[in-house]
């Protein structure tokens, strides 16, 4: 047992876990918070990766990052514009968004299918580099040959954003976002302009995939044309993992609940490959765990339902001893 929960084990969870959770995060404004299925997500996904990948290959990493970004927010547009202005359900748009990100993302790929990275710099490399100048002996020893300084980057990261997150959905036109996701006829009532939010959620829900996409190109050194595939099932089920376990009474812990999802699921799926699961039964252990998510709110339901119904039963039935 103790062969399985290792350090390493815990600590690549936990960076790839920070990773994804932006695209947790993204799903979380456009599932949870206005309410649209964006099917879009795979799509982008790759599509930040393939724009981060090849603004690297070009020596710019940082710049990389900003690039996914506006490549992601301008996804985002396109897939509310079908929505708000072409009156194409949201599912279906998502679906043709995604189907013409692959020919995007493979165009921007330089019409190739991968891409390596492995003798660019990042800002993984960037930050290596930066320890290794200012930092004593002691600190480089465990931030670097540890390897834990990539974990305290993508977590600097991803908890900036979340702060981000929350204090833009705290702002009037954050609260208008989620009051539209709540009841459209209300804003409109109040003279909000529901397109304008539904555009606005959408492009900054793109945005944090795409980044989460550029971030990870990064982090594995590599971008491939088919790394998003499933990414919304993942997300989806991280999502829930984190509403379930942590709540949802208030925005500031459902945004730790989301990030805390993403990384429990990293690390359910790492201790999965630690005990030997074949390969081609990951996606077999991943539909396992995205259908224990999805079902276990239910099922908690049924749990106190049917105690409260038992405890009823005793309660009559001693009722009538007495």
């Amino acid at each position: 047992m103790s062969s399985i929960f290792t350090i390493s084990i815990l600590q690549s969870a936990l960076e790839l876990g920070f990773i994804y959770s932006l695209v947790v995060l993204a799903l979380f404004l456009s599932f949870s918070i206005l309410n649209i299925a964006d099917l879009s997500t795979d799509g982008c996904f790759t599509l930040g990766c393939a724009v981060a990948a090849s603004m690297t290959l070009a020596g710019h990493p940082v710049l990389a990052l900003f690039c996914a970004i506006g490549a992601g927010v301008l996804s985002g547009f396109v897939t509310a514009f079908l929505q708000t202005r072409m009156g194409v359900e949201s599912i279906l748009a998502g679906i043709i968004v995604n189907t013409g990100l692959y020919t995007v993302n493979i165009a921007v790929m330089g019409f190739s299918s991968n891409l390596n990275l492995f003798q660019c710099d990042s800002i993984f490399t960037m930050t290596k580099d930066f320890i290794e100048k200012h930092c004593s002996a002691g600190v480089y020893q465990f931030l670097v040959t540890d390897g834990w300084y990539r974990l305290i980057l993508v977590a600097i990261i991803v908890i900036a954003i979340g702060i981000l997150l929350g204090a833009f959905m705290s702002t009037r036109l954050g609260l208008s976002i989620r009051a539209t996701g709540d009841n459209t006829a209300m804003v409109k009532a109040s003279s909000i302009n529901p397109k304008y939010t539904i555009t606005v959620g959408l492009c900054v829900s793109s945005a944090l995939t795409a980044l989460s996409g550029g971030i990870l190109a990064q982090y594995q050194k590599s971008c491939d044309i088919n790394l998003g595939t499933g990414m919304v099932t993942i997300a989806l089920a991280s999502l829930i993992i984190g509403e379930t376990l942590v709540g949802k009474k208030t925005m500031v812990r459902r945004i730790v609940g989301v990030i805390f999802g993403s990384c429990l699921y990293r690390f359910i799926v790492a201790v999965a490959i630690r005990v030997n699961v074949p390969a081609e039964c990951l996606k077999l252990v991943s539909a396992l765990i995205v259908a224990i998510a999805i079902a276990f709110p239910y099922l908690k339901n049924k749990a106190v339902f049917a105690k409260h119904r038992y405890a009823n039963i005793a309660q009559r039935k001693k009722g009538g001893a007495c």
